[in-house]
């Protein structure tokens, strides 16, 4: 081999492994694999920006492409996936795939037990037939002997904020009208509301609307949250600070997914990242209370971490600033700002969180303002977890952790629902 070959493998080879390693906390296991996936997943944000600014495509039509090639690959390798039945129709003009479990009956009657499941994505990406979820959704079918309705929810940047929200509450009030349950042989008494990050986050506001309905007579009686987005006014919590850089969901991402979905400006991308943002005069006292970590964080997870931002203050808003806090005002796009009475009137919770994770604190708070509320909450949270590890149990990737998430999950819902 000749010199200017070796030196050019060097040279690609030094490159590689610089823009592959991420320096990641001991405690995560198989830090190679979630460097990989790091990679794989700023390549395509990446490229996706360069065709954006190239007027090619938008940035987020190049990643969701890109994951598409990766599932297909995924489906040839995985093989074809039995046992469940599997349905593709409309609830209330919204696309849902129900999966109905093997078994024959169920409990009492022969009612089944059922789950309403919305996926993550960032309000922009994901969908029902997308492979993580359709694998999660038919092992929850087959394990729970349970119907599971995934909702196939409008994106951004197609629709922007409350459409995502309204398209599940309406498929949520379709289920559970009892004509619906009954066709499907559901208990509705037996009804669950679930999602992952920002699924969460449309499930738990989807749980408070259809608790303080009512015009509804069939209420959900769980919701299981799994590392769910409850809130932008505050992205300097402890968990934002600690895990600024931490794969898969780095800070920046998660302003640029609030920003998406509100169909805000990306220029207003340093104000949402402000440390004096939260204290800005148009929010009320009332909300920052809601928000307020220091009171509503276990000692351990505020750390040695400070407010920041309450000596400067933000400047007067305006212009198209002025459209950035009406969304994140709205209980419906923020749960987390609920009132007391509402939190007090939805099911009992699951709520799963990760140590690594820029969303931990969103699921601690909401615990806590539950638990306050009077609503019985198991906290599950993970230590040597980080954000999607629960997606990512499935190929390529079979993280360990991702799999006893699963297994947790399942076993609450088992034992609760």
């Amino acid at each position: 081999m000749k010199l200017s070959s070796i030196v050019v493998t060097l040279i690609l080879t030094v490159g590689v492994s610089y823009y592959v390693y991420t320096p990641l906390p001991a405690a995560i296991e198989e830090p190679l694999k979630l460097m990989l996936l790091d990679a794989l997943f700023r390549a395509m944000m990446q490229v996706g920006d360069l065709c954006q600014c190239l007027g090619l495509s938008h940035h987020i039509t190049v990643i969701r492409g890109t994951i598409s090639g990766l599932e297909s690959l995924g489906e040839m390798v995985g093989g074809q996936r039995g046992g469940v039945r599997v349905s593709d129709v409309d609830f209330d003009r919204v696309p849902v795939r129900v999966y109905e479990p093997p078994a024959a009956g169920g409990g009492e009657g022969g009612l089944r037990r059922a789950v309403m499941f919305y996926h993550g994505g960032g309000w922009a990406l994901g969908a029902t037939k997308m492979g993580s979820y359709d694998v999660l959704c038919r092992q929850m079918s087959d394990e729970l002997n349970a119907v599971v309705v995934s909702v196939e929810y409008r994106l951004a940047p197609e629709v922007h904020f409350p459409v995502q929200y309204e398209d599940c509450l309406a498929a949520a009030k379709h289920f559970l009208e009892p004509g619906i349950l009954g066709k499907l042989s559901v208990d509705p008494q037996r009804v669950a509301v679930s999602g992952d990050s920002a699924g969460g986050n449309l499930a738990a506001a989807v749980a408070q609307q259809i608790s303080v309905d009512d015009s509804v007579s069939v209420k959900f009686s769980v919701q299981a949250l799994i590392y769910p987005v409850l809130q932008g006014l505050d992205l300097n919590t402890p968990s934002h600070q600690q895990n600024h850089n931490i794969p898969i969901l780095h800070r920046f991402m998660m302003a640029r997914f609030w920003l998406l979905y509100l169909g805000v400006d990306t220029s207003l991308h340093p104000l949402l990242l402000s440390p004096s943002f939260l204290h800005h005069p148009s929010i009320p006292p009332s909300v920052r209370s809601h928000l307020n970590w220091t009171t509503l964080l276990p000692a351990k997870h505020i750390k040695h971490y400070r407010p920041v931002g309450m000596e400067t203050g933000s400047q007067e808003v305006t212009g198209q600033e002025g459209d950035l806090l009406p969304g994140l005002l709205d209980v419906r796009a923020a749960p987390l700002l609920a009132k007391q009475g509402v939190l007090g009137r939805t099911p009992r919770a699951y709520i799963l969180t990760c140590e690594y994770d820029v969303l931990r604190d969103d699921g601690l708070m909401y615990t806590r303002r539950l638990q306050d509320a009077g609503v019985t909450v198991s906290s599950q949270h993970y230590d040597d977890g980080f954000h999607g590890a629960l997606s990512f149990a499935h190929w390529p990737f079979f993280f360990d952790v991702g799999k006893r998430m699963i297994r947790g999950y399942m076993d609450w819902l088992q034992e609760n629902l």
